[in-house]
């Protein structure tokens, strides 16, 4: 779209007809008027009313921004995403909880076969000694970690990489969320464009047909000019009927992506497509989407817990050092004696022999260190493709956009000339089908490079982690 044009809106019809600036100085109200009437007679440029074709009555039609944020409340994906984040969140706290004392009460029934002395409290005296075969017991345990060798810590590192990771992966699968209602939603304006063109280029058709039939009644036209103009109206509607279907494919995958229910009706949209400015960091790119890219920031997060689990497994070959102490009683069910009994002391857990386990876990996780990292190289490569990729996209359709802007205006002008021509004896029907295809052909190209142009913006903010 020319930067220099200057649009003009028909009040009736709501169109936005781009004027050429050197023109605008010389066209008058009333010209102005009935150029815009043979332009949407003879050219067959869609109109804002023929929208109502292919919209739904009695339903609120969404904005994007409204799309994106249903979806953001009812993808499943991203409710699943999030409930993998708050178990994240639950396993660190479970890693930092390993480091404060346990404190248990514990409980017991024993039934022996003979009896068991219970002691008395009371020492001195025989008469004082209690047995019996049922014993009950109860006690308050309070155990502590004093030293393990750095595991525990290891283990809380490890668990809160995991979870940034975790919660990176949810931001990036937001951000995968708006690209993909973005993309259908352009996809979906662009379809309707192209709908409208068929539209109008079918009026525009049918009016031809018209004045045919005019001509061959007062035998300045052939019939066969009449069959030919009718075979391009039923080939406009299969047209119609093919791409209107590849519409309502679009809302249903809009609907699926917003997580409506399927009874419900497909939701409607409500936008226009604009030839806005290409992002001023598209040099920059690579540079920012290292930076700003959730799941890059995920796969780092992921590395470093894994660094963490070589040194818990590293830890394993250290002695592990804890405190424990208990206090309680106990009781013979068939006797009124009880006994008070509690204990202090540490212990110490130092692995002699364990068949190579832990050498061979600490193998195992250093070789996942080494893939994690692969896999972050990995990505680093992708990285550079996409952004490379969603750059080239802007620029070609950009590129497409301005070669099918002059063949609109080109095609316009052939087709005016040709039925000038043919109303004077001096065209072909063949030649006014063919500047009619062209022109149609332009139309749906050009509305088609304009959804592809704003896709491919979707697609670098993609590329680049941003999200709007």
């Amino acid at each position: 779209m020319d930067r220099n044009s200057k649009g003009i809106r028909d009040m009736n019809s709501g169109l936005k007809i781009l004027i050429p600036p050197k023109a605008c100085h010389c066209i008058t109200r009333k010209k102005l008027v009935v150029t815009t009437l043979a332009f949407l007679l003879v050219a067959g440029v869609p109109t804002r009313g023929a929208e109502q074709a292919v919209s739904v009555k009695n339903q609120t039609a969404l904005t994007l921004a409204q799309c994106i944020d249903i979806a953001l409340k009812n993808n499943p994906e991203i409710a699943r995403t999030d409930w993998d984040f708050q178990t994240s969140l639950a396993e660190m706290n479970i890693a930092k909880g390993e480091r404060w004392p346990e404190l248990h009460v514990v409980g017991g029934y024993s039934h022996y076969l003979e009896d068991r002395l219970i002691p008395p409290r009371r020492t001195g005296t025989i008469d004082a000694l209690a047995f019996t075969d049922d014993l009950l017991r109860g006690s308050v345990v309070v155990s502590m970690p004093l030293y393990t060798g750095g595991r525990l810590r290891s283990q809380v590192s490890a668990a809160e990489f995991l979870a940034q990771s975790s919660e990176q992966r949810l931001r990036r699968t937001e951000t995968e969320l708006v690209f993909n209602v973005s993309s259908v939603f352009y996809s979906m304006l662009g379809q309707r464009e192209v709908i409208n063109a068929l539209v109008f280029s079918r009026k525009a058709l049918e009016q031809h047909h018209q004045k045919t039939l005019d001509l061959l009644k007062t035998k300045k036209a052939a019939r066969v000019d009449s069959l030919r103009t009718a075979v391009r109206l039923a080939d406009i509607d299969q047209q119609l009927l093919r791409e209107r279907n590849a519409l309502d494919i679009r809302h249903f995958v809009l609907a699926s992506l917003l997580g409506v229910d399927q009874q419900e009706q497909p939701p409607q949209i409500d936008g226009e497509l604009l030839l806005v400015d290409a992002p001023a960091d598209l040099d920059q790119g690579l540079a920012t989407a290292i930076d700003q890219r959730q799941d890059y920031q995920s796969a780092k997060s992921a590395v470093d817990a894994q660094r963490a689990r070589v040194k818990i497994a590293q830890a394993r070959r250290l002695p592990q050092v804890s405190a424990r102490a208990s206090y309680g009683n106990q009781w013979g069910l068939d006797s009124s004696e009880s006994n008070e009994v509690g204990e202090v002391g540490v212990f110490v857990d130092f692995p002699l022999f364990e068949g190579g386990r832990i050498r061979a876990r600490i193998a195992r996780e250093r070789s996942r260190l080494k893939a994690s990292r692969e896999v972050l190289r990995k990505l680093q490569l992708r990285i550079r493709l996409d952004v490379g990729t969603a750059t080239s996209n802007i620029q070609s359709t950009l590129a497409r956009i301005g070669v099918m802007e002059k063949a609109v205006e080109q095609a316009s002008e052939s087709l005016r000339i040709e039925r000038e021509k043919y109303e004077l004896g001096r065209g072909t029907i063949i030649d006014v089908l063919d500047a009619q295809s062209a022109l149609l052909t332009s139309q749906m190209n050009y509305h088609r490079a304009l959804a592809d142009y704003n896709t491919a913006l979707a697609e670098f903010h993609l590329a680049t982690g941003h999200r709007d």
